[in-house]
């Protein structure tokens, strides 16, 4: 009697030892799925707090000799436009955001026509008529250079909003300074620079 009473203890114990391992394997188990999760979110909040950067390098068209980059950085709920570009007549060209992310024609007609998904008339940046892509002129100096920087809260990058999303939109540089009235597209001339937001 005493053997068996010494063999259910000795029983007894080896379960609650195990249970006990069992529980503080869960424990770990579960400290560590925490952590995991606490680590992702914490990475997802970074992630939503670094800029979204596109490099867009503008090629010569039309006869040019017009080159260089344009980079849109997207942070908070603004979208900023940075203009370097070389090869320029002296003087003011219009810029302006094209349907279009296509450069393959010679005279960059491939990338169609003012990026306008609010069907508005053409006008100056801030008017209350102007397409999305009406960005405006930059001056070129005697050298042929010519920078700008632009920001606005009305475009962004990759969003799901198509009234926004700048994502396979051309960038065209033209020959001429834009009027700011003429129908469809300011007057510009010739489309002297192309590339694409991708």
């Amino acid at each position: 009697m005493k053997k068996l009473n010494i063999a259910l203890l000795a029983l007894a114990l080896t379960l609650s030892i195990a249970s006990c391992k069992e529980n503080k394997e869960e424990e770990n188990m579960d400290s560590n799925n925490t952590d995991m999760e606490m680590e992702d979110s914490s990475n997802e909040d970074e992630n939503m707090d670094e800029p979204k950067t596109v490099n867009v390098p503008m090629g010569s068209k039309s006869g040019s000799d017009v080159t260089g980059s344009i980079i849109f950085t997207e942070k908070g709920d603004e979208v900023e436009m940075v203009v370097e570009l070389v090869g320029l007549e002296e003087g003011s060209h219009a810029i302006h955001l094209h349907q279009n992310g296509d450069c393959s024609a010679d005279d960059a007609s491939s990338a169609g026509g003012h990026w306008n998904p609010t069907s508005e008339d053409h006008g100056s940046w801030g008017d209350n008529q102007h397409h999305k892509g009406d960005i405006g002129n930059l001056q070129a100096d005697a050298e042929g250079n010519a920078s700008l920087v632009f920001s606005t809260d009305k475009w962004c990058i990759g969003c799901d909003d198509e009234n926004k999303n700048i994502v396979g939109k051309g960038v065209i540089v033209h020959a001429k300074a834009d009027d700011f009235t003429s129908q469809p597209s300011g007057a510009a001339g010739a489309r002297v620079a192309c590339g694409v937001v991708e």
